[in-house]
């Protein structure tokens, strides 16, 4: 198979291993989409407003993502809060909840609630390693306030740098808990990469759609390009993009897909942190591939049938052990599809403006 030459392209139905979907209309918006993006399973975030913290709270809210779209196996997640206890891990194991997100506070969209301190949590993941529940931690650390400065000691923190900063944390996590399986989310620089390689086979990271494409000057001259992790330098995109081929299984897709109503991405103080990917989520690989091959950063001899079958879906399901048990197949087929310039719907009060909007990218056929 030579991948730049080839017009269609059939594979098997994508796991996507890290969704927001929100809840109320934004959820009923883009829910929907999952399967117009080549995607049949998902592992969905917890945090919402309040967050997931109770097995009760998160099995209602799988059934309301059920009801707006049943064609979809979703993975749910607690967020790591304080109460959470080994008790409620032992009755979320028993429910059928497949792991528990940590964010640290303050870094991302709704995480006021998260992190300040592992330790306190220790008793928490020794539950989980021995429950065989999946950690998965947002990896960046708080910014250093503006007001303050770095010491001899310590570099100050900002955007750019708080992916780096974290990856001290992942290392003794893993050490101190050599069998509980963590996966690095959304990584989003070599150093995280290379972080995740010098882990054992329990640990894993995934990569989202569109840090296969952004760099730094993308986001910062469009709020739709903006996300927590920020995209980084061309050398960390390229890094990702070697690693979609060259990972033997280390990384697989999770978009981080974060939908924000379009008044929350531009005409507010602040810049809602989120990309929105879900609709085209295959296709926007493929794209980032593409490019990668033209800009001689991956050999086309690399992209074959087993690697994009195992980054889209096989390699994901392998680490959290569950199947595809729908057994469906996707007909892609290169630039059939354009991007909608605003994702909207008759009687929703949300607006959301997808990744690359008005572009062409692969259409999705399910067979």
């Amino acid at each position: 198979m030579k991948f730049t030459q080839i017009s269609e392209l059939e594979l098997s139905a994508a796991f996507d291993a890290h969704v927001h979907l929100r809840d109320g209309e934004m959820s009923q918006l883009v829910t929907p989409t999952i399967r117009q993006g080549g995607v049949n399973q998902v592992y969905v975030m917890p945090n919402l407003v309040p967050p997931v913290t109770t097995v009760k709270q998160c099995l209602e809210y799988r059934d309301r993502l059920k009801a707006i779209e049943p064609n979809v196996d979703y993975l749910m997640s607690l967020y790591l809060h304080e109460s959470i206890t080994p008790e409620v891990i032992r009755e979320a194991k028993k429910a059928g909840i497949t792991g528990v997100k940590s964010y640290p506070a303050g870094v991302t969209t709704n995480s006021s609630s998260g992190v300040i301190s592992y330790e306190s949590f220790y008793p928490v993941f020794a539950e989980m390693e021995k429950q065989n529940m999946i950690l998965n931690l947002h990896g960046e650390v708080p910014s250093t306030p503006s007001h303050a400065h770095a010491t001899k000691d310590s570099a100050a923190i900002t955007i750019l740098n708080a992916e780096p900063a974290f990856l001290p944390t992942l290392k003794s996590l893993h050490e101190k808990f050599p069998k509980l399986r963590i996966i690095l989310e959304h990584c989003s620089t070599a150093a995280a990469l290379a972080a995740v390689r010098a882990c054992g086979s329990s640990v894993a990271g995934t990569i989202t759609a569109h840090h296969l494409s952004l760099v730094i000057d993308d986001w910062a001259g469009d709020p739709f390009c903006f996300c927590k992790p920020v995209a980084k330098t061309p050398e960390d995109r390229d890094a990702l993009l070697q690693a979609v081929v060259r990972s033997e299984g280390r990384f697989f897709l999770g978009t981080d897909s974060a939908p924000h109503d379009q008044g929350k991405k531009r005409g507010e103080d602040k810049v809602a942190a989120g990309v929105f990917t879900q609709g085209n989520a295959v296709g926007y690989v493929l794209d980032a591939l593409e490019r990668g091959v033209e800009r001689g950063v991956v050999g086309e001899e690399e992209i074959n049938q087993d690697g994009l079958e195992g980054f889209f879906g096989g390699w994901g399901r392998r680490f959290y052990q569950v199947d595809d048990g729908r057994g469906e197949r996707v007909v892609l087929r290169k630039g059939q599809e354009k991007v909608v310039d605003v994702l909207e719907k008759d009687g929703i009060n949300v607006r959301v403006v997808p990744f690359r909007r008005g572009e062409t990218t692969w259409s999705v056929e399910w067979k």
